[in-house]
Parts: structure tokens; C-alpha cells; sequence
């Protein structure tokens, strides 16, 4: 129902890789049709999650729910879904749908009316049905509100909170329903710092377009996509699970609950003109899922030391531990991207 938005309020507050590896040692390799010198990479930190933003997306679940969902889980993307109570009500598989892409869904109003002209007892009722429908469809009470329009007073936000839930407004407005361009959605997007929380919709293509290269930004910026905490408001690090992906010419499968959180460290191997190698050590536990993703149109071919599985673009890499020790690898296509870099997602132990 973004149609219907008017102007948000600003907030108030296998033998191929042996053979890749020796060269990375020799730091040479002989490429078609000339000598190509092999830069060594330093180790690097540039993959680590130095802060977390959060990802929000209005007014769903629509018809284009299932579009935006594949755009986030290819570029292993985790969001929070501010839904409306009727369209939850008119869509539930779409509202399903959110949270088996691993999406955490959020309460927005049962019709995105005006709330801070209703009584406190039509904002109790309108919230509580709200939570009501995507409780029933989903089988998870929400634990945060969104007001439309960003308009909240003081009985709003008690009613909320009495209903179990904090009220989040946001931080950087993309202005994706105000018929912003892609390149001004991912520049409205460049401006997210870590703990902050943009505002999107859900049902706009431009905002679709422009996910690759919001992730691209917050990659090169070490920020990674994050939950909103329900006691701050504000984006922290995933609760542990990770985003389900893709394997090429499969569905989309979730790996396996952990056990708790184990954490990485990345070392840039060998850099050739095309492509190149990183490796990830995994401390903290002998039994791991890490994520791992890369900038499109950069794609990751090739791993080793680990089972693996990929996105359908290859941009998301999903390793599990399987027996050959705690440190794995993969090569990345530059495709064109020779500045782009690898960056842990998520590690998850057991």
C-alpha cells in the first residue's frame, strides 16, 4: 500500500584448486597467451562485520513480495518486513513466505491509517489485530512497530509497548516512494551508519534494482545488514541464524540450526588478473556454517575444504564443515570488479 504514503516525517531521534594453491605460494602463474604476475595479498580484516544497519522494507506483503525476496536472499540479505495487518491477511503465504527467506516480520498497522487521530482504544485494537493476523500467519507474535507515515505520539507508542512491542521509526529515509531513481535510492542508502535503520517498501522495482548496489556500499564500508534489536531499536548483529540460499538449479535451503556463534578470520591469497583466492579460518568451534558473500558481478566458482553451496548468481556462499579442519577457501571471478572483496556474513557453530 505505498501508494497511499504520504511524505514520512523525519524521525525523532578439487585437482584445479591443489594446482591454484601452489601457485599462490610460487606468487606466479602463466596465463593464455603471456606471463601474468601474481600480486600476494597481506591478510586482511576487510571481510569482517565492523557494525550492522538494518534493512527495512514497508507496506508488504504485495504481489512483487516474491520478487524482493529473491533479490535479498541472492545477495544474502536478512531484513525486517514492517507488514500491514490486511495484507498479511489477504496474502498469507507471501507473509509465510518472509520468514522461511529468513526475514523478521514486523507490525505496521492493520491499513496504515492515520494512528495518532484514533483513541487509544482503536490504536489498541488496530495494533493487536495486526500482531493477531501475522502471528496466525506466520506462527511469530511481532515484536516491533513502525507507525505509518512515522506519525506517533506518546499513547501510540504506550500501546505498543503494552502490546509487547517497540516503536521504530528510522534514521535515513531512501525516498523510494517519492519516485526516487535507482542511483538516488543507493545514494540516500551510502548515508546508513552503523546501529542505524533505513527506511524502503516493499512492491517498488527501483528499490529492488538497487539492493546489489546498496550491499556493495555497505561491503566496502565493512557494515553488514543486521536485526533490529527489540530492546534498543536499533540494528545488531543477526540472532545467530543464517540466510537460507540457493544452490544452482535447486530451492532455496537453510542450513541447519547452530549451537551459538563462532567467529572467522580471512586471508587474501593470490590476485591474478580475472580472479582470485581467499581463505577463511574458522575459530571457536570444529563443527561451523559460515556465510561468506561477494559484490555482483563478481561470483565465486570454485572452494575447497568444506561443503558448499551458492547462490544462484554465485554472489552467496554457504560453507559447512566436513571433516577437513577448520580453514576453507574459494576463488572469486572479478567479472569487471577488481576492487570488490569477500565478506563474512555469519558464523555459526555446530
Amino acid at each position: 500500500m505505498f501508494g497511499k504514503l504520504d511524505r514520512p516525517r523525519p524521525p525523532t531521534t578439487p585437482g584445479w584448486v591443489s594446482h591454484i594453491a601452489r601457485l599462490a605460494v610460487l606468487a606466479t602463474t602463466v596465463a593464455v597467451g603471456g606471463v601474468a604476475i601474481a600480486v600476494v595479498a597481506s591478510p586482511s580484516s576487510a571481510a569482517a562485520c565492523n557494525g550492522y544497519v538494518g534493512l527495512t522494507f514497508d507496506d508488504g506483503p504485495t504481489g512483487s513480495t516474491s520478487a524482493l525476496l529473491s533479490v535479498l536472499r541472492n545477495n544474502g540479505v536478512r531484513a525486517t518486513m514492517f507488514n500491514v495487518g490486511q495484507n498479511v491477511q489477504n496474502n498469507r503465504s507471501a507473509a509465510q513466505a518472509q520468514v522461511s527467506a529468513g526475514m523478521w516480520v514486523a507490525n505496521h498497522s492493520w491499513n496504515h491509517a492515520h494512528m495518532t487521530s484514533m483513541s487509544q482504544s482503536q490504536m489498541q485494537s488496530d495494533l493487536s489485530q495486526t500482531s493477531s493476523a501475522i502471528q496466525s500467519a506466520t506462527g511469530s507474535r511481532p515484536q516491533l512497530f513502525r507507525p505509518p507515515y512515522g506519525e506517533t505520539n506518546a499513547t501510540l507508542q504506550s500501546v505498543a509497548s503494552s502490546l509487547g512491542m517497540r516503536q521504530v521509526i528510522w534514521d535515513v529515509d531512501s525516498q523510494d516512494w517519492n519516485g526516487a531513481s535507482v542511483s538516488q535510492i543507493v545514494s540516500n542508502a551510502g548515508r546508513l551508519q552503523s546501529g542505524q535503520v533505513i527506511l524502503m517498501h516493499d512492491g517498488i522495482q527501483n528499490t529492488r534494482d538497487a539492493i546489489p548496489q546498496i550491499m556493495a556500499n555497505l561491503t566496502s564500508r565493512n557494515l553488514c545488514p543486521g536485526m533490529i534489536s527489540p530492546s534498543t531499536g536499533r540494528a545488531v548483529a543477526p540472532d545467530g541464524t543464517t540466510p537460507p540460499t540457493t544452490p544452482p538449479g535447486g530451492n532455496p535451503t537453510t542450513p541447519p540450526p547452530g549451537g551459538g556463534n563462532c567467529s572467522t578470520s580471512v586471508t587474501a591469497g593470490t590476485v591474478w588478473g580475472d580472479r582470485y583466492n581467499t581463505t577463511v579460518t574458522v575459530n571457536g568451534a570444529s563443527s561451523w556454517t559460515v556465510v561468506v558473500g561477494v559484490t555482483s558481478p563478481q561470483s565465486i566458482t570454485t572452494t575447497w575444504n568444506g561443503s558448499a553451496s551458492l547462490s544462484s548468481n554465485g554472489t552467496v556462499l554457504t560453507m559447512r564443515s566436513n571433516g577437513s579442519g577448520n580453514t576453507f577457501g574459494f576463488t572469486t571471478m572479478m567479472n569487471g570488479n577488481s576492487g570488490g572483496r569477500p565478506q563474512v556474513r555469519s558464523c555459526t557453530a555446530g
